[in-house]
C-alpha cells in the first residue's frame, strides 16, 4: 500500500514539475513575443510572478491526453489545435467573467470568435503541440530525470510544495489586484 502511495505521489510531483516548467516557459515565450511586438518588456501573464498558468495547464493537457497522437503529426496538429483553442477560449471567457479584463484580444484577427480565439493562433497551437511533443518534452523529461536522480525525493517534494505555496499566494495577490480595479 505504501509503495502505491509513493508511486501516486511521485506521479503527482512529476506533473506538478511539468506544470511549473511549462508555465515558466510560456511566460518566457509571451515576454519575448511581446518584446518584439511592443518593443519593450511587458508582463503578459495574469500573475505577478514569472509564470503563465494557461501554458502549464495547456501543456499538461497535451502531455496527458494528446501525446497519444505523437506518431501521427496530422492528428496531433488538428486535435491539439482544436482542444487547446477550446481551452484558450474557456480561460479567456473565465478571466473576462471574473475580472472584466481581457488578457488577449484577437478581435481584429481573421476568423476570430468573440476576440478570444482566432484561426492563426489555433494553427499556432497545433504547431506548438508537434514541437513540444516531438522535441521539447522529451528534452524536459530527460533534463528533469537527471536533476531528480541527483536530488533526494524529499528535496524535490519540498521544492514543489514551496512553488505551490508561492503560486497560491501569487494567485491571491494578483486576483486582489485585479478585483480592486
Amino acid at each position: 500500500m505504501e509503495e502505491l502511495k509513493n508511486k501516486y505521489r511521485s506521479k503527482i510531483n512529476e506533473y506538478l514539475l511539468y506544470f511549473f516548467v511549462y508555465a515558466f516557459l510560456g511566460w518566457v515565450l509571451e515576454t519575448v513575443f511581446s518584446y518584439f511586438v511592443l518593443g519593450y518588456f511587458d508582463n503578459r501573464g495574469f500573475l505577478i510572478g514569472p509564470i503563465c498558468p494557461i501554458y502549464g495547464f495547456g501543456m499538461l493537457i497535451l502531455i496527458m491526453w494528446l501525446s497519444r497522437y505523437k506518431d501521427n503529426n496530422i492528428k496531433l496538429f488538428v486535435i491539439s489545435a482544436i482542444v487547446l483553442t477550446f481551452f484558450e477560449y474557456v480561460v479567456g471567457y473565465a478571466l473576462d467573467a471574473i475580472f472584466q479584463l481581457k488578457w488577449w484580444d484577437y478581435t481584429n484577427d481573421f476568423f476570430n470568435i468573440n476576440g478570444r480565439v482566432c484561426l492563426s493562433y489555433a494553427l499556432g497551437w497545433g504547431i506548438i503541440a508537434i514541437i513540444v511533443i516531438k522535441y521539447i518534452h522529451p528534452f524536459i523529461v530527460k533534463l528533469l530525470k537527471n536533476i531528480k536522480n541527483k536530488a533526494p525525493f524529499l528535496l524535490e517534494d519540498s521544492v514543489l510544495k514551496l512553488f505551490f505555496v508561492i503560486l497560491v499566494m501569487d494567485i491571491i495577490l494578483s486576483s486582489m489586484q485585479y478585483l480592486q480595479k
